[in-house]
C-alpha cells in the first residue's frame, strides 16, 4: 500500500467510526485526515519528480562520458600519441618564423613550398625566407641555431 492508499484508507476509517465533524474531536480528526491526504498526494507528486529527474542525471552523465571519451586525453592514448609524434618527427623537420606582417609565429614543416607560404592570422603572404641549414648567406660559419637544433635531434 502507497502513502496516497493509505492516507484514502484512514479518512475511510474514520468515516467508518462514524466520526463527524460537528464535534470539536471530530473538526481536528477531520482536518488532520485532509491534511494527511495533501501531504499524500503531494509526496507522492515528488517522488514521480525525482525519479524523473534521476533518470535524466543518468542520461547527462552517459553523455558526459561520451563527451570525456571523446575529448580528454588517458594515458593509454597519451602513450598512443607519443608514439605518433616520434612518427610524425621523422617524416621531415619543423621550422618556425615570425610574421613580418603581424608578429605572430607560424610554424611550417620542409613539406610546404616557402613560396607560397600565407601567414594564418593575418592571411599575408610571407616572402624572403630562408630555411637555415647552417651555412646560410646570414651565417659565416656553423650557427648556433643549427648546431643546437641537431644536437637536440640526436639526443
Amino acid at each position: 500500500m502507497n502513502i496516497t492508499e493509505r492516507a484514502a484508507y484512514l479518512k475511510g476509517l474514520a468515516e467508518g467510526l462514524g466520526v463527524n465533524d460537528t464535534t470539536k474531536e471530530g473538526k481536528i480528526i477531520s482536518e488532520m485526515l485532509t491534511l494527511i491526504g495533501d501531504m499524500a498526494d503531494k509526496i507522492e507528486a515528488l517522488d514521480t519528480e525525482c525519479s524523473e529527474l534521476r533518470e535524466y542525471i543518468e542520461e547527462i552523465d552517459e553523455d558526459l562520458g561520451q563527451v570525456e571519451e571523446d575529448f580528454y586525453v588517458t594515458e593509454d592514448d597519451e602513450d598512443e600519441e607519443d608514439d605518433e609524434d616520434e612518427d610524425a618527427e621523422d617524416d621531415g623537420e619543423y621550422y618556425e618564423l615570425v610574421c613580418p606582417s603581424c608578429g605572430e609565429t607560424i610554424c611550417f614543416d620542409d613539406s610546404l613550398d616557402t613560396d607560397e607560404l600565407v601567414c594564418p592570422a593575418c592571411g599575408e603572404k610571407v616572402t624572403d625566407i630562408e630555411i637555415c641549414d647552417g651555412n646560410c648567406e646570414a651565417c659565416e660559419d656553423k650557427c648556433e641555431a643549427y648546431e643546437e637544433e641537431t644536437a637536440e635531434q640526436k639526443e
